[in-house]
């Protein structure tokens, strides 16, 4: 052993090195990911009329999606079919919880295997089936089928988010309400309910995004017109990609981080814990 050297350093040494490799490979795949992501957010700023040439800043393809009159009644309906889709989810999806959560028996799990069945299913095959009942029902596509096929699709979202909180509530608390003379009713509306706020806030946010975002289902349910903002920017740049549709993508896509956070931070507005345990339900 040479003089003045520790035994075990240079072993340590080699494990604390830098993982080069997977750090340059993990930033190529990053890079690849966003970079389209950002081409679209720069030209939606170009001034003039190019795709591969940028000249200058400009809000010109904003103003004109705002005076888009086709492109705003698009707008229009994605946000009520998202509204829609988030009240209805959030309030079949509580109720599924928590009958999911208090069901006595093999029902309960079972049931909940069911529930996540339309999380692995390909938003496809969801979007196919969806046309076919509606058509075998004799039901004309328009935006009520669009409501109805993105509550369905959502309710299980807001299912397993709510599930584990449930299960962590304790139950001696809503007996003790019910023993000072509250009703079932009353305890669930004045216990059980406010110690899920925070959850449902978060998941509400969540189905507004991902209903509002949606492609798939909105294409296969929605009618001739009006249509969902998605399925009108994919209509319109089947004849080629205007600066306008990057506008109107960039918008969306700062639309739905900023609900995606929102959804990440309620629960440290009620001092509960935040971040992507929302999304897992832990």
């Amino acid at each position: 052993m040479s003089r003045g050297r520790v035994p075990g350093t240079g072993r340590r040494h080699g494990a604390e090195r830098k993982p080069w490799t997977a750090i340059a490979i993990t930033v190529v795949f990053f890079v690849l990911l966003y970079l389209p992501i950002g081409m679209v957010v720069l030209f939606s700023f170009n001034s003039q009329k190019s795709l591969t040439v940028f000249r200058s800043f400009s809000l010109r393809w904003y103003t004109a999606f705002f005076h888009d009159h086709v492109l705003l009644a698009s707008l229009g309906m994605s946000l009520r079919v998202s509204l829609v889709a988030m009240a209805g989810s959030v309030v079949l999806g509580v109720a599924l919880a928590l009958g999911l959560v208090r069901a006595r028996g093999r029902l309960g799990s079972y049931a909940g295997l069911v529930m996540l069945v339309p999380l692995i299913t390909p938003e496809i095959v969801s979007g196919v089936a969806s046309l076919l009942l509606f058509k075998g029902l004799g039901i004309t596509l328009s935006t009520g089928t669009v409501m109805i096929a993105e509550i369905t699709f959502s309710i299980s979202y807001v299912t397993v988010i709510l599930r584990s909180r449930v299960a962590a509530l304790n139950p001696e608390v809503e007996e003790a309400a019910m023993d000072l003379g509250a009703t079932r009713w009353q305890s669930l509306r004045l216990v059980t309910l406010p110690a899920l706020l925070p959850a449902i806030l978060a998941s509400a946010v969540l189905i507004f995004a991902l209903v509002f975002d949606d492609f798939v289902l909105a294409y296969f349910t929605s009618g001739v017109d009006p249509q969902p903002l998605a399925v009108r920017i994919y209509s319109a740049i089947r004849f080629g990609v205007a600066p306008t549709i990057n506008a109107v993508g960039s918008l969306m896509l700062l639309g739905s981080i900023l609900l995606i956070a929102l959804a990440l931070a309620i629960p440290r507005f009620f001092g509960r814990r935040g971040g992507l345990d929302i999304l897992s339900g832990e």
